[in-house]
């Protein structure tokens, strides 16, 4: 019987195989993040569901590490499909933030603005400093000695037969959603296929790039500016304008999603796929735990606490500042962030954590170079701390060194800043000084 079946699984073509594999996988890590999420809500726990997932991934991983070896490298080969999906397409769940920024800074003055922005790159510039500048001190402390990371597979790159098809598939919805308007019921769901093809696209074109493009039009912004031009083009020849289109772009409704929330809805997943990432790299954790730790904590409640003083002593509003608290922190978990206080606006967290990100991918490796920050383990930390995900692609791409280094910090920033925001003596603390 186990012979007949394993014959007729090798008889199965190795890409529906692989297709099978990558569904199963992937859809056990959503799953995962969508029972849990509804259990908390449920139980009316504040605490980041995704994170206590991530948790309980990496401690089942150690567990069967010290007992079953075997069984934890098995667990990693099996999700390794899924994990690969989310890094091949992570830049994607950052996007909707950007996507919808006209809708989010509707409302916020102008002179707001520029106070927003004068903390997002100054902050950005001080949290990388005092990540590196710690990491530094501490190595020279400890004195470690470094040693070599696990290898980190890397997903495939995009063919011209994925554009090609996302383009036919941009191009049919766009016109069945001009022409049948009502076909799928709702706005959102006249809307969904076109915008999801369109920012989809985006990235793939912003991907293909050169590279000295890509300093100055990261894929991400190629991304929100093609579903934004979809969007537009959309609203002029529908005659409904640009704000309701926009608005079905990312409903938070989870009875009539948009694009934007199909895209979203991995955010979770992305951190429950930190719990892998950290596994793989434990003993890196565990030889230089003492730079990680002490930096990430400290350029963490640096970030928190120097954004609240900022933000009341350059005058901006109290419910603006707690709203960008998060500002180096990834989307995912700074949204649940914001979510513990009141009268935020979730959408300008989520585009400021975007902006700050792309600050640090066109900038960090300049300003890296130019403090002196030549340790790679200083090097990632700093910027993974200060600029999350995508300074993270954007250092890893040319100093494969230091990122190890990158993902560990991105991941560790995240959640020492969950669980500091989840004490209510802290929030407390940061609401005295917001004012």
């Amino acid at each position: 019987m186990g012979s007949d079946s394993s014959v007729a699984s090798t008889g199965l073509p190795s890409k529906v195989f692989g297709a099978l594999h990558l569904l199963v996988s992937l859809g056990i890590i959503l799953a995962m993040d969508k029972l849990l999420k509804k259990a908390f809500v449920e139980a009316a726990i504040k605490f980041p569901s995704a994170l206590f997932g991530m948790f309980c991934t990496f401690a089942v991983l150690t567990i069967l590490d010290s007992v079953v070896p075997k069984a934890a490298e098995g667990l990693m080969n099996f999700f390794e499909p899924a994990l690969l999906f989310i890094q091949r397409w992570l830049p994607l769940f950052y996007v909707p933030s950007l996507v919808v920024l006209p809708l989010a800074v509707k409302d916020v003055p102008a002179a707001s603005g520029a106070k927003i922005c004068f903390i997002l790159v100054g902050g950005w510039l001080a949290s990388l400093c005092v990540a590196g500048f710690t990491a530094i001190s501490v190595r020279k402390m400890v004195k470690t000695e470094m040693i070599p990371a696990e290898p980190m597979a890397k997903p495939s790159p995009f063919t011209s037969l994925e554009m090609w098809t996302w383009s036919g598939i941009f191009l049919a919805s766009f016109v069945g959603a001009l022409y049948y308007p009502t076909a799928l019921g709702t706005s959102a769901r006249t809307c969904l296929p076109f915008l999801l093809s369109s920012t989809v696209l985006g990235y793939l074109v912003g991907s293909g790039l050169p590279s000295a493009v890509k300093k100055v039009f990261h894929p991400i912004i190629c991304c929100a500016v093609s579903a934004d031009l979809a969007a537009i083009a959309f609203g002029y020849l529908s005659k409904s304008g640009l704000d309701p289109v926009l608005g079905d772009y990312l409903t938070k409704a989870a009875s009539n999603p948009g694009a934007g929330d199909i895209l979203m809805g991995f955010l979770g997943s992305v951190i429950i796929s930190f719990a892998f990432s950290m596994f793989k790299q434990r003993k890196l954790v565990k030889r230089h735990a003492a730079e990680i730790f002490t930096s990430v904590i400290i350029s963490t409640l640096f970030s928190l606490y120097s954004t609240a003083l900022i933000g009341r002593l350059i005058g901006l509003e109290p419910n603006l500042t707690i709203s960008i608290l998060p500002r180096c922190i990834t989307v995912a978990l700074a949204l649940s962030i914001v979510s513990l206080f009141e009268g935020v606006n979730s959408s300008l967290t989520a585009a400021v954590v975007v902006l700050t990100g792309l600050v640090g991918a066109n900038f960090v490796q300049a300003v890296l170079d130019k403090l002196g920050f030549n340790d790679p383990i200083a090097r990632g930390i700093a910027t993974a701390s200060s600029a999350h995900g995508l300074g993270t692609a954007a250092l890893s791409a040319k100093e494969p060194e230091a990122l190890p280094f990158c993902a560990i910090a991105y991941a560790l920033t995240g959640i020492f800043g969950s669980i500091i925001c989840s004490v209510p003596a802290v929030r407390q603390s940061l609401l005295a000084i917001v004012g």
